[in-house]
């Protein structure tokens, strides 16, 4: 090999062995389900369409807003992702909280139009920053439940959490917590709105 090229790849090798390793990408969900809730009660059947969201929630990125400099920019964070879309993220767990109360929840496209249809549209899923070290989670979702095509009923809820620290595993934590309250109003609203068994 060439000496001058030896001369001028052996800094390059020195330097990425003291380059450190990248950042190891971290992967989070909802995490377990809340404890139960002895006063929630079961609904009658009802058939479940996939939650809905505009194209910014349609990834598996963490998104989060500097409310102190440009509330209207999204940032990904750039080493953590989502185990799944937010929007598939909060119908597993509206899923899941609802099998817990003992509702039947089918999927919309495996059965007939004879149950309530609840579509719900996920509008808000991020970690806002209030200051460098402050955040919290906002979740806003709108729910319309259908007797065949026809609207029953609608409801929005708009649901907020602190982080506990100011970074991504406190967002979803927050985010997280944002969306048990939120289902929790859904759920609220819908043994009102649903027909009775």
């Amino acid at each position: 090999m060439n000496r001058r090229l030896l001369a001028a790849l052996v800094p390059l090798l020195l330097a990425a062995c003291a380059s450190p390793p990248p950042a190891a990408s971290a992967v989070y969900d909802l995490g377990p389900l809340p404890a139960s809730n002895a006063a929630a009660t079961a609904l009658a059947p009802l058939a479940l369409a996939a939650v809905g969201a505009p194209a910014a929630l349609g990834g598996t990125e963490m998104i989060y807003r500097l409310a102190y400099a440009n509330d209207q920019q999204l940032h990904p964070y750039a080493n953590s992702r989502w185990s799944m879309a937010p929007p598939e993220l909060f119908g597993q767990r509206l899923r899941a909280r609802l099998a817990a109360t003992g509702t039947v929840a089918a999927n919309a496209a495996d059965t007939s139009r004879d149950l309530p249809l609840l579509r719900v549209e996920l509008e808000d899923f991020s970690q806002d920053f209030s200051a460098p070290a402050a955040s919290g989670a906002h979740v806003t979702v709108r729910a319309t439940l259908f007797a065949g095509r026809r609207p029953l009923a609608q409801h929005s809820v708009s649901r907020q959490a602190p982080a506990p620290s100011a970074d991504a595993a406190g967002g979803a934590r927050a985010l997280a917590a944002a969306s048990d309250l939120a289902i929790d109003d859904l759920l609220q609203w819908l043994a009102t709105a649903a027909p009775k068994k």
